[in-house]
């Protein structure tokens, strides 16, 4: 490929991206794909140091800026401490993806009130703390594209993660609504809803559960975070221009609903 024909293929060149909880799995795969596509990439990492550190330094050494943040997307005083970093050293934030999030399983007769509250205070008060404080810069610029990392369990529900299923369900209710809100400013806001994916989470599992969830699946095989990648890629891209209040499923048809 041309040098020209290359610097055309990068689809957020002069874009700036926030990507939350990014130092492995699919936040992992996001922040490098957004990277390849031309985009300055900020991120954030909490417990895993070594490995947000490890993903600042793989991104620089490849040529791009790039800079991680120890922070805590769910406490609202970090996450406003953090969109103001970026906004003051980078100028501009043009794409939030809230991707920050944990498990914390268990059947609802032992499931506790700290593994309840702790899921909910992760998942979905961490993107209503983001978002909320990402809309100032995007409001005064008149642009930006928010893309919430939800699941197919918030669609469908899941025995054993009734916590999961409605911090993930929750995000749906919230993209549709901000949509709403900011789309006269030409602020987007979708939802990305990943099904069965190749992440060190899911190769914990013992594989006849992986083979018995490989057999639901029309595709016949685990989805990787590229899979999901590219399609946040696409939806933080000026290709999506008309695309708001979305909710995407990447399940290898799983869901068809």
């Amino acid at each position: 490929m041309s040098d020209y024909l290359w610097h055309m293929a990068k689809l957020l060149e002069g874009k700036v991206a926030l990507v939350t909880g990014a130092s492995r799995g699919i936040g992992r795969g996001i922040a490098n794909k957004l990277a390849e596509h031309g985009a300055t990439v900020c991120f954030t990492y909490l417990s895993s140091v070594e490995k947000g550190q490890e993903l600042e330094n793989e991104l620089k050494a490849q040529g791009v800026n790039a800079k991680g943040f120890r922070s805590d997307a769910s406490d609202m005083k970090q996450a406003e401490e953090l969109i103001t970093a970026i906004a003051a050293e980078f100028g501009t934030i043009d794409i939030v993806v809230n991707n920050a999030g944990i498990t914390r399983d268990n059947l609802l007769m032992r499931m506790s009130e700290e593994q309840w509250d702790e899921v909910i205070r992760i998942n979905l008060k961490s993107v209503f703390n983001v978002t909320k404080a990402v809309q100032r810069p995007m409001l005064k610029q008149r642009s930006g594209s928010i893309i919430n990392i939800s699941s197919v369990v918030g669609r469908s529900g899941n025995a054993g993660q009734a916590n999961y299923a409605a911090s993930k369900a929750g995000m749906l209710g919230f993209t549709k609504s901000i949509a709403r809100e900011l789309g006269s400013r030409s602020i987007r806001c979708n939802a990305v809803c990943p099904g069965f994916i190749e992440t060190e989470m899911t190769g914990e599992l013992d594989s006849k559960m992986t083979d018995a969830w490989v057999e639901q699946i029309p595709l016949k095989r685990m989805g990787t975070a590229d899979d999901v990648a590219n399609l946040v890629l696409f939806l933080a891209s000026d290709l999506s221009a008309y695309i708001t209040g979305q909710t995407i499923n990447v399940d290898g048809g799983m869901q068809t609903i």
